[in-house]
C-alpha cells in the first residue's frame, strides 16, 4: 500500500504539495477566524504564496496561539464535529481539536498508510496496548487505521502484563502496538511466569512515545535492551495530535516516512530560517483537514530530515529520531543536553526500576538537573557508577536522588494524566 505520490520524483512531490498549499490558503482565508485575522494583521496576500519556499513569508503558529485562540482555529460549525480530542497545552489547560467525519476518514487513511509502511497487511491480527479513552486521538487513530487495513484488532489497552500475555497466548497477534519500555516489563513478567515469549506469535512491535534509534539510525540503548532478550523487529513512529499524521519506519529502519498528501514539513533554525543541513525545529502544515487545519505550526521537536531515496521504493522525506523538545534544551556545565539522551542512559541499569528527570534553575541562574530513581541497589558505589556512566557518555554528571518506588510512582503517574510524566521542568 504505497500511494503513487510517494514514489514520484522530489520535484513532482513538491509541485503536488504547492498546489495543495494554495488550496489550503484559500480554505483558511474563507473559514478560519484565526488565520483570516492573521493574514489581515500581517497584510498577507495569499495569492503571492505560490511555492513551498514562499512559506517563509508567512508567520508561524505556536502552541500558545492554539491555546489562547482555540475556538478561532475551528473552520466548521460545531454540529459538524464528530470527535473531540485534546492535547496538552503550554499554559495549563488542554487544547481541543475538533474532527469532522472527513477528518476521521483522513486519520484512518494516515494510520493505514503508516501501519502498511511497517508491514502490517490485511488479515494480520494486531494487539493494541494503548488507551482509546480520555480524549486520546492516537488510540482512536490506531483502531481506525487497522480497521481500514482490514486487520484484526485486540483492544487490550495500556498496562497489565498479565492481561497482555493472556491475549497474546489466546488470540495469537502478529503485531503489538505499544510503548517500548512497557515491552521490557512484558518480557520481565514472561520470564517470571515461565512464558516462552521467544515462541510467541508476535513478529513485530509498532512502538510509540519513545525513540528507538540514535541519530545515525543505530539502535538506542532501550532498543538494544529489548532485542537482546526478544529479537523482534521494533518499528519507530512519530506523531502528534496537532499533526493528525504519523511518520512510521519501513523495514529499512531509516526514519519515519513522510506522507506528502497529508502534511508539509519544514525544519527551521533558531532564527526560523530553513535548515539545509543538520537539525532544527520541525514545523508542519496540515493538508486535507476540514475541522482545524494548521499553517506553519511549530511542533517544538528538534529533528533532522533525510531526503535520499529509501530502499523500500518511497522517495519521500524521512524524519529522524527526535533529538529533544526545543523548550527542554538544557545548558548544563557548558554542555547542551536533551532529556531523551538521559532517559536512554537510564535503561542501562537493571537495578533502576523507575526514574524521573527534574530540571530547575539554581541560585546562579543556570540549569540544574536531578534524576530521581527507584532502585534495588542504593549503595554509594552504584550511585557513583551512574554518575561515571553519564560522564562517559554525555561529559557531565547530574545529581541523583533515591526515592521509594511508591513515592516516585505517585509523581510519574498522577491521577488525571493519560501519559506517564518522566520529565518535570521547573525552570524560570
Amino acid at each position: 500500500m504505497i500511494p503513487e505520490i510517494e514514489t514520484l520524483s522530489s520535484l513532482a512531490i513538491k509541485e503536488f504539495q504547492e498546489q495543495k498549499l494554495k488550496e489550503l490558503l484559500v480554505y483558511l482565508n474563507t473559514h478560519s477566524t484565526y488565520y483570516k485575522n492573521m493574514f489581515d494583521h500581517y497584510q498577507v496576500d495569499i495569492k503571492q504564496i505560490q511555492t513551498l519556499e514562499d512559506l517563509q513569508k508567512l508567520p508561524l503558529t505556536s502552541k500558545n496561539d492554539l491555546q489562547q485562540h482555540n475556538e478561532d482555529f475551528l473552520c466548521v460549525p460545531r454540529h459538524k464535529i464528530i470527535d473531540y480530542s485534546t492535547t496538552s497545552g503550554t499554559l495549563g489547560n488542554p487544547v481541543t481539536f475538533g474532527l469532522t467525519d472527513s477528518d476521521l476518514d483522513r486519520l484512518a487513511y494516515n494510520e493505514a498508510l503508516s501501519f502498511a509502511c511497517a508491514g502490517i497487511q490485511e488479515g494480520d491480527v494486531v494487539q493494541l496496548m494503548t488507551t482509546m479513552d480520555r480524549r486520546f486521538m492516537a488510540g482512536l487513530a490506531y483502531f481506525m487505521g487497522l480497521r481500514k487495513l482490514k486487520a484484526g484488532i485486540i483492544r487490550v489497552g495500556a498496562g497489565i502484563p498479565e492481561l497482555q500475555w493472556d491475549s497474546i497466548l489466546k488470540y495469537h497477534p502478529k503485531y503489538l502496538i505499544g510503548v517500548p519500555s512497557f515491552v521490557l516489563k512484558m518480557i520481565e513478567y514472561a520470564e517470571k511466569q515461565g512464558i516462552d515469549y521467544q515462541k510467541s506469535s508476535v513478529k513485530g512491535v509498532i512502538c510509540i512515545g519513545e525513540s528507538l534509534r540514535n541519530q545515525d539510525f543505530s539502535p538506542s540503548l532501550l532498543t538494544q535492551k529489548i532485542t537482546k532478550k526478544w529479537n523482534v523487529p521494533l518499528y519507530s513512529t512519530y506523531a502528534s495530535t496537532e499533526m493528525s499524521t504519523a511518520f512510521t519506519e519501513c523495514k529499512e529502519f531509516q526514519g519515519g516516512h513522510h506522507h506528502p498528501e497529508l502534511i508539509i514539513t519544514e525544519v527551521l533554525d533558531e532564527c526560523n530560517n530553513p535548515v539545509t543541513e543538520g537539525s532544527g525545529e520541525l514545523v508542519i502544515t496540515t493538508l486535507g483537514i476540514e475541522g482545524m487545519p494548521l499553517l506553519r505550526f511549530q511542533t517544538g521537536d528538534i529533528v533532522q530530515l533525510h531526503t535520499q531515496p529509501c530502499a523500500c521504493g518511497r522517495n519521500t522525506q524521512r524524519v529522524g529520531p527526535v533529538i529533544g523538545r526545543k523548550q527542554h534544551m538544557i545548558k548544563y556545565k557548558g554542555t547542551t543536553l536533551y532529556p531523551p539522551a538521559m532517559h536512554d542512559l537510564m535503561t542501562c541499569f537493571e537495578s533502576i526500576k523507575s526514574h524521573l528527570i527534574e530540571i530547575s534553575t539554581n541560585d546562579l541562574g543556570t540549569d540544574e538537573i536531578i534524576i530521581k530513581i527507584a532502585s534495588t541497589d542504593t549503595t554509594e558505589r552504584f550511585l557513583t557508577e551512574i554518575k561515571d556512566h553519564f560522564r562517559a557518555k554525555l561529559r557531565v554528571s547530574p545529581k541523583v536522588e533515591v526515592l521509594a518506588m511508591e513515592e516516585l510512582q505517585k509523581i510519574i503517574f498522577p491521577p488525571m494524566s493519560r501519559k506517564p510524566i518522566t520529565l518535570i521542568d521547573k525552570r524560570n
